[in-house]
């Protein structure tokens, strides 16, 4: 995946979440005005990938607690250049739980949820923001999580629990796709 493919990605991307449709919308701006999207030293925003974890029973979603910023959340990160979110997604899903990349499936190649959110300043990085682009992913929740220095812990979270621990707007919208997602396997 490469920049064009990525805001063809977006372009087809849809929602029923009136704030991820905004967030849609400035990120296919943003990404067709910055070639350079992709570099964490443009400021004051640039492209992040992450992945939304659950298991194969769908009823787990693995959670990490990030040590920078006290909080847990779903794996991802910087682009660091990389111009392929899918492949970001991934890499730093296994870089973050320290589960190799062959125990890690990509479900599919849409994008399951966008997000723009303000990173506070820490050290030397100024405040800035995130277009986060978001994978559904799936590892089986019996692999040992061994996690990175990244994080105080990495651990299952059990669905109806996951808002115990990140109770913000995207994590809401990622856990009602999760429940449609089951209610349709279900059915």
């Amino acid at each position: 995946m490469h920049r064009q493919e990525l805001l063809k990605f977006l372009r087809e991307h849809r929602t029923r979440f009136m704030d991820e449709a905004g967030y849609v919308q400035r990120a296919i701006g943003y990404i067709e005005k910055h070639e350079d999207c992709f570099y964490r030293e443009l400021w004051p925003v640039h492209v992040t990938g992450s992945a939304w974890v659950i298991n194969p029973g769908r009823n787990r979603i693995l959670m990490m607690h990030h040590k920078k910023h006290d909080q847990w959340f779903q794996p991802g990160g910087h682009a660091d250049g990389d111009a392929d979110i899918v492949r970001v997604a991934l890499r730093e899903t296994s870089e973050e739980t320290g589960i190799d990349l062959s125990q890690i499936k990509l479900l599919e190649l849409n994008i399951f949820d966008v997000d723009i959110h303000s990173i506070p300043a820490i050290g030397n990085e100024p405040q800035h923001y995130h277009v986060d682009i978001r994978f559904l992913l799936e590892i089986d929740d019996s692999v040992p999580v061994p996690g990175n220095e990244e994080s105080h812990q990495v651990l299952w979270v059990n669905l109806y629990e996951v808002a115990r621990y990140n109770n913000n707007r995207s994590t809401y919208r990622m856990l009602v796709k999760t429940r449609q997602l089951r209610n349709m396997l279900a059915a």
